[in-house]
């Protein structure tokens, strides 16, 4: 259940075992390789601010709060209930929301491939002391790691040729000195690679690159099912093992059972605990323990010393010679097909949390017109939130989603430890931006929308205890057999790096440990 990379992780590994793999998605496919990264599209490449509005596009808000605000412009002779429905189901409001306790911007995607249709293919791992769940063995960490990595292709130096990403390094080495050695200012590590047959773009990776083979179709041992919504999973009478799932298939409105010997739900951090709950399996840590990531953001335009640096050193001359010969009249010494900078500061102890300092399409952060690109950097902060019990996402029995699901509700605040922590990134940030530039107007330092950056986690944590995890350290729901979990509600702790590649790491070593469980 789900086809986003950690669903397709899963499907590989079993595949590639031998085993016949059945996958089902709610959405439609929107590419011709299944799940491929919408932003590999030459027009997205050569501009990124226009991908921004194929992400909003894609994203479907989880949880939005009923408006108290009266109508008062509707005519009077109109229904005078207008404006006040109560049924989630139909405005897309949730009436059981608090809009103080929520996480506004939390979406899902609805499409084969999820998420990685549009994501921005940040991997780090993540700090062994800071962040690393210590239940999995080091060993394990280092193998899997090691092949999430390799089956996503990712590098560091992919946009080494950047005059800006060596601009800016350069510039926030000498700010940060006392960053550690392997931890200092470096190329963030990427899920991309560069197009020798075009060396102007690269080719991000999506869920086909981590299906592999399985993306070009032929396989007789996987089916992919777009627009195909598992609903609910039937236990036996032993409740102890899953006998059949309930899928809605959604073009036709029609209910098939799919039987397996083995379950992986993979459908995201709030979808996943949703279907359980929609199932009757409801373990007390169910929804609980949810983690996220705040932000801090602005935009800055690179101070002129960095410009100058740029057009009088000589690790640049070579390519600045060459684009001043083909464009002579263009006074800004930065060619117009530079890569964009893709920088990193990773997180070290005392310091928990991660910078990504680049020009990348998100659902914030545009670029006014009439600014030119190249001179614009952003800034984005992500810090660490500890896992609470009392920071939850929990399921209405009452009222539905637009699948007819469970509405998911938020209940979710920082502690005074997390503001402190926030406070600290904040001023970190800070920091940087003015050893890099001056803030872009309208695009000044702040604390953007809770859920933007979409990392949500810990609903369905991993761990040894069943009273405070849903699933042991081998991904398996507590007390049923052949069923699996899958995504970043599994990671059990407090994390800043982005987790796509943990819950890779995370899906291939539980599809291992499936694979070696059925013999």
């Amino acid at each position: 259940m789900g086809s986003g990379p950690l669903g397709a992780a899963f499907a590989r590994r079993l595949v590639g075992a031998g085993r016949t793999v059945t996958m089902v998605e709610a959405g439609t496919q929107l590419s011709a390789r299944p799940g491929e990264n919408l932003k590999n599209a030459y027009i997205y490449q050569r501009d990124p601010n226009l991908f921004t509005e194929v992400i909003r596009g894609h994203l479907h808000l989880l949880s939005v709060p009923s408006s108290a605000r009266a109508q008062l412009a509707v005519d009077p002779s109109a229904y005078p209930e207008l404006g006040t429905n109560r049924s989630s189901a139909r405005n897309a409001e949730n009436p059981d929301q608090d809009p103080y306790r929520n996480i506004p911007a939390a979406a899902a995607c609805y499409a084969v491939g999820g998420m990685a249709t549009h994501w921005t293919c940040a991997c780090p791992r993540h700090h062994p002391v800071v962040e690393r769940y210590r239940g999995v063995p080091d060993a394990d960490w280092e193998r899997y790691y090691g092949e999430g990595e390799a089956i996503l292709g990712v590098s560091r130096h992919e946009f080494d040729s950047s005059v800006r990403q060596r601009l800016i390094i350069d510039a926030l080495r000498e700010e940060f000195p006392e960053l550690p050695e392997g931890y200092e200012v470096q190329g963030l590590p990427l899920a991309v690679k560069r197009r020798t047959d075009n060396p102007r773009m690269v080719r991000w990776a999506g869920t086909d690159t981590v299906f592999g083979a399985l993306a070009d179709g032929g396989e007789e041992r996987f089916t992919l099912l777009p627009s195909h919504l598992c609903t609910r999973l039937v236990r036996d009478a032993t409740g102890s093992r899953i006998a059949y799932a309930e899928v809605r298939d959604l073009d036709r409105t029609c209910e098939i059972h799919v039987e397996a010997e083995d379950y992986v739900v993979a459908a995201g951090a709030v979808l996943t605990p949703q279907l359980l709950w929609a199932s009757g399996i409801r373990p007390p840590a169910l929804g609980r323990y949810l983690t996220e990531h705040p932000t801090t953001f602005c935009q800055v335009t690179l101070l002129q010393d960095l410009i100058d640096r740029a057009a009088t050193s000589e690790q640049f001359g070579g390519q600045l010679r060459d684009y001043r010969r083909r464009f002579p009249d263009d006074e800004l010494p930065i060619p117009d097909d530079d890569p964009d900078p893709n920088v990193w500061i990773p997180v070290t102890e005392g310091r928990p949390w991660h910078a990504q300092i680049n020009r990348d399409s998100f659902q914030y952060g545009d670029v006014p017109p009439h600014v030119d690109g190249r001179l614009i950097v952003d800034l984005r902060w992500f810090g660490q939130v500890e896992p609470r019990p009392e920071n939850r996402v929990t399921f209405s029995d009452t009222h539905t989603d637009v699948h007819d699901m469970p509405q998911p509700t938020f209940d979710f605040s920082y502690s005074p430890q997390d503001g402190a922590r926030l406070h600290l990134m904040m001023a970190e940030m800070l920091r940087a931006a003015l050893a890099l530039g001056g803030f872009l107007p309208g695009a000044e330092p702040r604390f953007p929308t809770p859920g933007l950056p979409l990392h949500i986690a810990g609903t369905v944590r991993m761990g040894e205890d069943p009273l405070t995890s849903v699933v042991d350290t081998d991904s398996r729901v507590w007390g049923i057999g052949n069923l699996y979990l899958g995504g970043n509600g599994v990671i059990p702790t407090g994390t800043a790096c982005n987790p796509t590649l943990t819950s890779i790491a995370l899906a291939l070593r539980a599809a291992d440990r499936m694979i070696a469980a059925g013999g």
